[in-house]
């Protein structure tokens, strides 16, 4: 068997590479984006073509690797979706918080940044194409795609489908834990990494939002329950994002 046949076979790989892969995609617009006007569109703002291709490129992965993921049981929706709402609250207080301090006129210490007290103005703007309808439109259905279908799939496949059953595993197919399983020490690895995965301002809401898929994974025992949670945070927050124009959180 050659690798190609053993990365298709492989359910580990199936449950790993989709968010891998879009990680690797998030340092294309670090590495090569230059902030000058004056520089052709797609070194200026490349984020603005990485994010559809990473979009589909990651889509594509999830579909060939379908018949892999166990979806089921199909419970626990509606804790998922009060889950979700809890979530997105906690995740944007900080910086609600930050702006009202602001406003008020108080100054704010730079130590409150490691709690997300801080600006959430800097980040993906799909008012780049504003003169553009159909370019906006496409963008910002592209970036709602991204948000509440491919990263929700993909993180809650590798952090809970995958990382917390093989922690358990301990050298065994992982596959023979059954999801939802609790363990105090994959609480703890799978939670840290979740919270390390996001930028340092977020590590404390990342952690809680951790935390909370977790429970909803043991309580549910459903990996789709886990997903619905995700893209429903997520659309939520996208739709915060654009009625406060807080780019810097997605």
């Amino acid at each position: 068997m050659n690798f190609s046949d053993t990365l298709r076979r492989s359910s580990a790989w199936a449950h790993v590479l989709p968010l891998t892969v879009l990680m690797l995609f998030n340092l294309v617009p670090v590495l090569i984006g230059v902030k000058n006007p004056e520089l052709p569109w797609w070194r200026f703002a490349p984020e603005h073509w990485v994010y559809p291709v990473q979009t589909i490129a990651v889509g594509a992965l999830l579909w060939f690797y379908r018949k892999h993921y166990v979806l089921k049981p199909y419970q626990g929706f509606g804790l998922a979706i009060i889950l979700a709402v809890i979530g997105t609250v906690v995740w944007c207080l900080p910086a609600w918080g930050y702006e009202k301090l602001v406003a008020s006129g108080l100054s704010v210490p730079s130590w409150l940044k490691w709690l997300g007290f801080t600006s959430r103005e800097d980040g993906f703007d799909p008012s780049f194409y504003a003169d553009h309808t159909a370019l906006y439109v496409g963008s910002l259905g592209m970036r709602f795609i991204r948000m509440v279908i491919i990263v929700s799939f993909a993180e809650e496949l590798l952090w809970r489908g995958f990382l917390m059953r093989y922690v358990i595993a301990d050298g065994a197919d992982f596959r023979q834990v059954p999801f939802g399983k609790h363990d105090w020490r994959a609480f703890g690895i799978v939670t840290v990494c979740v919270m390390l995965a996001h930028n340092p301002t977020d590590w404390l809401v990342a952690f809680v939002w951790g935390a909370l898929v977790y429970f909803l994974a043991v309580r549910t025992k459903s990996l789709s329950a886990c997903i619905l949670m995700h893209a429903v945070a997520n659309l939520l927050l996208g739709v915060y994002v654009i009625l406060t124009r807080q780019w810097g959180y997605w």
